[in-house]
């Protein structure tokens, strides 16, 4: 069961990506959008109380009959009619959307999944022939094992991870053309052709004066082993650096560097040059609700508590004024506050330290709705690292059912 709800979820976020694919939704106007999802009678109970020296309403309670009319038992259909992905954003390496109607257990499985489990390629080993540069071999090794790369992605997906000697394991994995991908570095320092005529004008860029002044992560070389000329062949399939301008070092003539590195694959579990993410978080859907009227001058000051665009001012309409007990009586024509986009709220409590403000305004945050941020380093889309997220939190699923299963035989 726990698998199909998995499925259903991986249907609706692909579902949700491709009516949203080429452009961010508007969040103008969101905070009515969210407010409808919520059920009105479970409302207070899917908030959580953010107070001035306290959070409230945090601890979970769902087990059955702890509030009369709810019913916690599993059921699919439910979870199908209640749960929504709301795309915010879909950039290649910038990700926002949101996940409504889920556990926050769930939520946080899926971010430290795309933090710690996903598989990506990075330099694992560097073989060191020649190196004349100021910087040490050891130094130089680790600036190459945090380079993001990336390649064909069928062919990334191909490789397969490399296991290092264990004590359970004393063989490891073999070095083959389907764990391993080398990349070269063969660059020396030199002087400029027009050295002396550039001394002469007074030149003092060492750009100019020298070639190959700066190495940088471009100047790393693709070297094809087996198989992989089946993946890896061409500009945009080869595998090379996200960002081709990172600094490695900087040389003088006469001074060189040749080294070979081995790529290969693993997770950030077991280094944090193999996270896929920079970073992966999420964060409540804040909730503001203004209960008293705030007018006035009161109104530009309960404003600046918020980040800009959260509240706005508008004018107290005739009709407004004229309903008894509604607090506008007799403040026709003034500002007053309103919630404009509580979407991207802080939550930062800033209106709480003011006694003006005091039984005006209630924050809070609802419970079920995880609003997610992945920004990837650039070896797969970002929103491919969430599905892919998806797919390993389904695997051991299906890994615990099978040991499940064989216990009980």
């Amino acid at each position: 069961m726990y698998c199909q709800l998995l499925d259903f979820l991986c249907d609706v976020f692909q579902t949700s990506e491709a009516s949203n694919r080429g452009g961010a939704p508007s969040q103008e106007g969101e905070e009515l959008v969210f407010t409808e999802l919520l059920e009105p009678s479970l409302t207070s109970l899917k908030l959580v109380g953010v107070n001035a020296e306290t959070v409230t309403n945090i601890t979970s309670t769902e087990f059955p009959g702890h509030h009369p009319g709810e019913k916690h038992e599993w059921n699919l259909d439910f979870f199908r009619e209640n749960f929504h992905v709301i795309i915010h954003q879909n950039d290649p390496l910038d990700a926002s959307f949101s996940l409504v109607g889920i556990d926050a257990s769930i939520a946080n499985a899926f971010r430290r999944i795309l933090i710690a489990e996903v598989p990506t390629l990075a330099i694992e080993t560097v073989y060191f022939y020649n190196n004349t540069s100021i910087v040490q071999d050891e130094v130089l090794a680790l600036r190459l094992g945090l380079i993001p790369l990336t390649g064909n992605r069928e062919g990334l997906r191909w490789l397969q991870r490399f296991h290092k000697p264990t004590d359970e394991n004393p063989e490891g994995t073999p070095i083959q053309d389907d764990n391993t991908v080398v990349l070269e570095l063969d660059i020396a320092c030199d002087f400029a052709d027009d050295y002396d005529e550039k001394i002469k004008k007074g030149e003092n860029d060492p750009k100019a004066l020298y070639k190959n002044a700066h190495v940088y992560a471009k100047d790393l070389k693709y070297s094809a082993k087996g198989r992989q000329n089946e993946y890896f062949l061409g500009e945009e399939n080869t595998i090379r650096p996200v960002n081709p301008d990172i600094l490695l070092t900087k040389m003088r003539p006469g001074q060189a560097i040749k080294l070979e590195a081995h790529c290969m694959k693993s997770i950030g579990a077991d280094h944090a040059k193999y996270s896929p993410v920079a970073p992966a978080t999420y964060r409540l859907l804040p909730k503001i609700d203004i209960t008293k009227p705030i007018l006035g001058e009161d109104a530009k000051k309960f404003a600046k508590c918020f980040r800009k665009g959260v509240i706005g001012l508008q004018r107290v309409t005739e009709e407004e004024a004229s309903v008894e007990n509604s607090g506008y009586v007799g403040h026709a024509g003034e500002k007053k506050a309103v919630v404009k986009n509580a979407f991207i709220d802080t939550v930062s409590r800033e209106c709480l330290r003011h006694p003006e403000f005091e039984g005006k305004v209630k924050l809070g945050r609802v419970r079920d709705h995880f609003i997610f941020s992945v920004e990837s380093t650039g070896q797969f889309e970002s929103d491919e690292l969430f599905l892919e997220s998806v797919k390993i939190l389904k695997e051991k699923c299906a890994t615990l059912r099978q040991d499940l299963a064989n216990i009980l035989r």
